[in-house]
């Protein structure tokens, strides 16, 4: 896995941030390279603002000072003229006449960065969280639509193999009517990339009002469904042409209920065993036989 990236950082946190500072977010990722020769005051002066909003900017995405910028961005530049794997920085930009080989190699490296990111800054305590109260859940609600609908369906699919009471909603009255029946019993996990998904929100906002535990996964999160969830798990994204947040955000979220998945099977070891080798015979015997010999 390569490093992440700071500009990869600040791509993610940006569209969470508003005014002055996402102004110096703009300013650095427009030329990295030259705030690395820049005060924070300057950079302040560049942009409109403040030093003091320079260094608030760097708290804001996690950074200690900035100082700590201005190392990342020394190592990053670093990088990009000879990365781990011994090839050159690609960046996120796919023109219409590039190559299969360059469109493979910048999708892989962003879904890979992506990735790394959401492992680096994982809250180990929230997924922990999430997993015992999805083991111990009496029956779990899943929410999502549109693309985040297709993520909805595989989290569905991963814990109903273990022994999970677990159902996919994709369909916002369908959706709000099992919220409605939901129990402090009950688990409820709401998807989506803004947060702001009305069609999401509503049964998750009804779930926590019937006493459920309730579960984001988002990558605002200061969004609405962060702000409703008892449990916020952040995935990152890492944006190339022809694709937008929402839609490589995707390999992060999946990854995150990967974890939760093998983490539940492991604090309900004995039902989920008996439940996959109650079903591991399912798929071969589905399995289309070969013609060779014939």
């Amino acid at each position: 896995m390569p490093p992440t990236d700071v500009t990869t950082l600040i791509r993610t946190e940006l569209p969470r941030l508003a005014g002055s500072l996402r102004k110096v977010g703009e300013l650095i990722l427009e030329d990295p390279a030259a705030v690395t020769h820049c005060s924070a005051a300057e950079l302040g002066r560049r942009t409109g603002t403040s030093q003091a909003t320079v260094t608030r900017f760097c708290r804001a995405i996690g950074l200690d000072s900035y100082q700590h910028l201005l190392i990342e961005l020394a190592q990053e530049r670093g990088r990009g003229e000879v990365t781990d794997w011994g090839t050159a920085e690609i960046g996120s930009d796919i023109s219409p006449d590039d190559s299969l080989e360059r469109v493979v190699q910048v999708v892989g490296t962003a879904d890979l960065r992506a990735i790394q990111q959401t492992i680096e800054r994982i809250d180990l305590d929230a997924t922990e969280r999430a997993a015992q109260a999805l083991a111990r859940a009496r029956r779990i609600d899943v929410y999502g639509v549109g693309g985040s609908g297709a993520v909805t369906q595989e989290t569905e699919t991963r814990l109903f193999r273990i022994g999970c009471s677990v159902r996919a909603w994709t369909e916002v009255h369908a959706a709000a009517t099992s919220a409605a029946l939901l129990t402090p019993a009950d688990v409820a996990i709401g998807i989506s990339h803004s947060g702001a998904t009305r069609e999401t929100l509503e049964p998750f906002e009804m779930a926590k009002e019937r006493g459920a535990t309730t579960i984001a996964l988002t990558t605002d999160p200061r969004s609405a469904l962060a702000r409703v969830a008892d449990i916020r798990l952040i995935p990152s994204s890492a944006e190339t042409s022809f694709r937008s947040e929402s839609i490589s955000s995707r390999h992060s979220v999946l990854m995150l209920v990967d974890c939760l998945y093998v983490r539940v099977a492991q604090l309900t070891y004995q039902r989920a065993s008996a439940s996959l080798a109650l079903t591991d015979h399912i798929t071969p015997q589905h399995a289309a036989k070969s013609r060779r010999g014939r």
